[in-house]
């Protein structure tokens, strides 16, 4: 039974309101166990490790992932989980932090256009061009006239993308408030997990409610029929993972893809001795 991985898409044309959506919902399918839903978490990591194989030897198409959330949202984790066995040299993770002085100097899309997928690639953007709506808007960094616009030039950008043989796939892992502050502990508590932690979590915290009602902006004024967004519950991470594995099998079944022709007959081709 397929996965209806379109209950997750944040409708274009409808405004989000992510209070009415459960962060720690975890209904897959009527009947599994979660042991059944793990089970199942092994095989969609097979089968991507097969369609990424034949991605990266086609070379036609090209995958982008978006991946948005809150701090300790799970985005580092999602990657680890879903991608896990998946031949690292057709996959390429770009993270973006505060942006240096040689990229403040250009426009903001810049330095996530020199990264994007190749032919053959899947690229996961942890946080992206989205920051320059969201960051940007709920620190001041830049006035709202500016920011602002950058909704239409982030829908033009993709159109682009897409029109040019891009899949682009945008994925908000959401998480409640009370999670968050579980999994900041932790970072403290666990002497492995210190160097995850900042002071600015903190303060980034308390500006819980900007940060929900710029992201519930952003997704609502770029989820498109071409780049569609996908609002995935992420309190319980094993539910986090499968969602996310299954949006991106499906995404590259629907690629149809195929291994290329060889360049000549290889009948009869035997290797001889040296």
């Amino acid at each position: 039974m397929r996965f209806p991985i379109e209950n997750y898409i944040a409708k274009p044309g409808h405004i989000l309101d992510l209070a009415d959506m459960d962060p720690s919902a975890t209904s897959y399918q009527k009947g599994d166990s979660r042991d059944d839903v793990k089970g199942r978490l092994k095989d969609l990591n097979k089968r991507l490790e097969e369609l990424q194989h034949t991605l990266w030897a086609q070379k036609k198409h090209r995958v982008l992932l978006v991946l948005q959330a809150m701090d300790a949202g799970g985005k580092d984790g999602s990657i680890r989980k879903v991608f896990t066995g998946v031949n690292p040299a057709g996959v390429r993770v770009e993270s973006f932090g505060k942006p240096s002085k040689n990229e403040l100097s250009r426009d903001y899309l810049w330095r996530c256009h020199q990264v994007v997928p190749t032919d053959g690639e899947i690229v996961v953007f942890n946080r992206s061009h989205y920051e320059d709506v969201l960051a940007v808007r709920v620190l001041g960094l830049k006035p709202e006239d500016v920011w602002r616009k950058r909704y239409q030039h982030i829908n033009d950008f993709e159109r682009m993308l897409t029109d040019e043989g891009t899949t682009v796939v945008k994925i908000f892992l959401h998480i409640s408030p009370k999670e968050q502050k579980r999994r900041l502990q932790r970072r403290l508590d666990e002497p492995t997990k210190n160097w995850k932690f900042k002071s600015a979590d903190l303060e980034q915290r308390q500006l819980w409610h900007e940060h929900q009602e710029a992201f519930e902006e952003a997704i609502s004024q770029t989820t498109t029929e071409r780049a569609p967004w996908y609002v995935i519950p992420a309190d319980n991470k094993w539910y986090r993972d499968i969602v996310v594995s299954e949006i991106m099998v499906q995404t590259l079944e629907n690629l149809n893809l195929t291994y290329p022709e060889p360049e000549e007959a290889l009948e009869g081709i035997k290797i001889g001795k040296i």
